[in-house]
């Protein structure tokens, strides 16, 4: 776990504090960023944890410091899904065809077919375990819109792991 007082050395320019820091956020922020952005998850993470670097002076509640990452995570993780997606749609065509027993649907093709935003709430709800208002208010949505969402994410990944 990391030390508020580590936090607060950073905040004060502490080089080596903020590499701890950086070093200690890293699998947490990759544990968010890789099931959002999937195969865009690592430079995902890369651009939170420089997000992190340069808002943490504004973080006023050391404590609050993984929340706070997990917020900034989520968003960077939306935003490169997003970008990714417009420069290169999915590729379905290597899926393996429903009936051959020899293969299984992999979880990140079934990801792949969801919107980044359907992920990022399957993540924060499921794997993160927050409620829905959490959610919510991580996504920056109306807590009936983060309903939806997983509502629509979990039909359309049950829909596409038969299929």
């Amino acid at each position: 776990m990391i030390e508020a007082d580590l936090v607060r050395a950073a905040q004060r320019g502490d080089t080596v504090a903020m590499n701890e820091l950086l070093d200690g956020l890293a699998p947490y922020v990759g544990k968010i960023c890789g099931p959002i952005a999937l195969s865009d998850g690592p430079d995902a993470a890369q651009e939170a944890l420089i997000a992190i670097f340069r808002g943490l002076r504004g973080l006023e509640n050391p404590a609050a410091l993984f929340g706070w990452a997990r917020a900034i995570a989520v968003r960077e993780a939306i935003r490169v899904a997003h970008r990714q997606q417009r420069q290169q749609p999915a590729d379905l065509s290597e899926l393996p065809a429903r009936d051959d027993p020899q293969l299984a649907v992999h979880v990140q093709d079934v990801l792949r077919r969801l919107s980044p935003e359907h992920r990022a709430v399957l993540v924060l709800r499921d794997l993160e375990g927050l409620d829905e208002q959490e959610a919510a208010a991580m996504l920056d949505v109306p807590a009936g819109t983060a309903k939806s969402r997983l509502h629509r994410a979990r039909a359309s990944f049950r829909k596409a792991w038969r299929s």
